[in-house]
Order: C-alpha cells, then structure tokens, then sequence
C-alpha cells in the first residue's frame, strides 16, 4: 500500500442540467478508502453518449454539482492491503461501474456487471451516501474488480474509448455468437458503431454489414471492416436485405430512426436484434406479429464484465482495433459535450488532463 498524499480531488463539474455544456473545476472528496480499492491518477477520459444523456436530465435526476466521464485511463498511486491484481504505477483503465455488491449470484458469476447494486462510476450513491464522481477529473477511486490493466502496446488514450464503447459493443458481439459462419449487422456509425464493426470483424464474422442514413460513411464503414454498407434512405433497403443476418446490433435511437419491424426483416430465423444505444425516451411500439414471422428475438447488453472487458483489449491489440479519436484539453469538456450531442465527432472525443 502506498500513502499517497498528493492525489488532488480535482474535476469539472457541472452544476445545472439546462447549462449542461458548462463545467467548473471543484474539489470532490471520493468514497472513504477500503481495503480492496486502487486510487488512479487520471491521464486521459473518452466522452460517452451516456455523459450527455445524464447532464442534460434525460436520464433522469442528477447529483449536482456532478463530474462525468466514464472511459478512463492513468496510473495507479495507492492501492490497498487486500489489493492482488495491481501495484503502483500500473498503466489501467476504469469503465461504467465501480462497485456491486460483490456476493450475488451475478456477482460470484463472473456478471458483476448486471448486479442490481451496481455502483456506477458517476451519479450513484456509496453505501455511505457518498456521489460518485467520474473522469473529467484528477483521480478516481475504484474496487479491483472494477479497474482493468492496459496492454503496454495500447496507448492509454486509445485504451479510454474502449472502457465504455467498446465494451458496450463488444460484449453481446461475444455473448450473441459473432464469428465465423455468421452475418452481423450494425446499425449507426459512431462512437459505438465505429467499434462494432472492427469488433465484428475481429471475432471472424464472415460478413459485416453497416447500415447508416446517407453515403456519408461509407469509405470509413469499409476501412472499419464492413463487407458490405446498406443506405437505409434507399427504397428497397429492406427487401434487399430481408433474409439476411444472424445478428443485428443497434447503436441509435430507433425512435428517430428505422422501424424495428425493418430492422427484423432482415434477420433469419431466430435471429438476433441487440440494442444498445440508450435513449432518453421509451423504444416505439412493438406489433407481435413482426417477431413471430421468423422467431426473432430482441434484447439488450449492459457493459461487459472484467473477464470480457480484458478479452476485448487483447483481441483489440492482436487485430488491430483502433479508436478512432479527436483529442482535446479537459477544460475544453464543453466543446466536447456539444459536438456528442450534435453527432460531429468521427468517431469519440478524449480529454486530457489538464488541472
């Protein structure tokens, strides 16, 4: 265990959800230490779709003032007496989560991810009414199970991206079967999408298909590892594709974007429609009818958990995955924020440090 007295408790914050584009440095003061926690010194944090759901409101209420950010990396400066995995100065990231109950069925399970006291890594509550606060900041404090060593062939600002997007990807990837033999699609070409399809790709799909609203992508959704792009502003999108893929994965809000029963006409028989992009309103309505004509199913994934999340980096540094990134000093958090929610970036913003 090291006593590191010079960790600041240092990030941006943001104060009020109508001006959730701007952020003030505070001092925070973390949970209290524990036995099994790792502090992290802070070097680089990816800006997620989640930081702006949450700011904005639209998930829901907020612990303000509040430090989001949630794809982080640094360096390890304390770690506690009970603390196996890691010492000081291991290169590491954090992701979503930096707690759970630690003895549930999920938990001993190796689904830690889907315990029902998850802690998230921003805007939940310690056991002891402490908020969590995430990346956009100095340090951060986190359980073992929940800080994950970066490959020393992965730069710690390639690494970020992929403790939250990646992950979110790369998990009902696995889980739903992608490799070879079988077709997946990806719906949405961003932050999520960009590693959907490198992922896909990486696991062996024999086909990986990406589907956007325009031409606009389409030379990256080739360079990311798509075999084929489907326009879904064309006509016949639908019948062309019908019959086609094992596995779809949504990474956009089908509320504003594709029918569900579009996107389930492409699969085959009992096929597989995966969502992962959260919006803030509830999935449109849903005819039965357009699940039973081939038995597809629709589901969900939420994070991964630390034995995917250690899988995923090896296969991203054995194949190549890349992040496709914009850097930016962390006092430029609200520039970031704006150009998520815009849809600008190609394909995730990184802060770096800055206080």
């Amino acid at each position: 265990m090291s006593a590191n007295t010079e960790l600041q408790w240092k990030g941006y914050a943001v104060h009020d959800t109508k001006e959730w584009d701007q952020f003030k440095v505070v001092d925070f003061k973390p949970k209290q230490f524990e036995d099994k926690d790792v502090d992290i010194k802070i070097e680089y944090c990816g800006v997620c779709g989640s930081d702006i759901h949450t700011i904005t409101g639209g998930w829901g209420d907020v612990h303000l003032p509040l430090i989001t950010g949630h794809e982080i990396t640094g360096h390890v400066v304390r770690v506690g007496p009970k603390v196996t995995e890691f010492k000081v100065g291991d290169r590491v990231g954090v992701g979503a989560q930096v707690g759970s109950c630690y003895d549930c069925k999920r938990c001993k399970g190796g689904s830690e991810n889907y315990c029902h006291k998850a802690i998230h890594t921003y805007n939940s509550l310690y056991p002891d009414g402490t908020v969590s606060q995430g990346g956009y900041a100095t340090a951060i404090r986190a359980n073992e199970q929940f800080v994950f060593r970066i490959p020393a062939e992965l730069p710690l600002e390639q690494a970020s991206p992929m403790m939250c997007a990646g992950i979110t990807v790369y998990s009902p990837l696995k889980t739903n079967g992608a490799g070879p033999g079988k077709s997946v699609g990806v719906i949405g070409i961003g932050g999520l999408g960009h590693f959907a399809l490198q992922f896909a790709k990486a696991l062996g799909s024999d086909r990986v298909v990406a589907f956007s609203h325009s031409e606009n992508k389409k030379d990256d959704a080739f360079a990311l590892g798509a075999t084929d792009f489907v326009n879904t502003g064309d006509k016949n999108w639908v019948k062309d594709w019908s019959d086609t893929l094992d596995i779809i994965l949504c990474t956009v809000d089908v509320s504003h974007h594709i029918p569900l029963s579009d996107i389930f006409a492409t699969l085959k028989v009992h096929g597989r429609c995966i969502m992962v992009a959260l919006p803030d309103d509830a999935l449109p309505g849903i005819n039965a009818f357009d699940m039973t004509t081939s038995g597809v199913l629709l589901g969900g994934s939420h994070i991964g958990s630390k034995a995917e999340i250690v899988e995923m980096l090896e296969l991203a540094v054995k194949k190549g995955v890349k992040s496709y990134i914009q850097m930016l000093p962390m006092k430029e958090a609200g520039k970031a924020v704006q150009g998520v929610k815009s849809g600008k970036i190609r394909y995730r913003y990184v802060l770096k440090v800055d206080i």
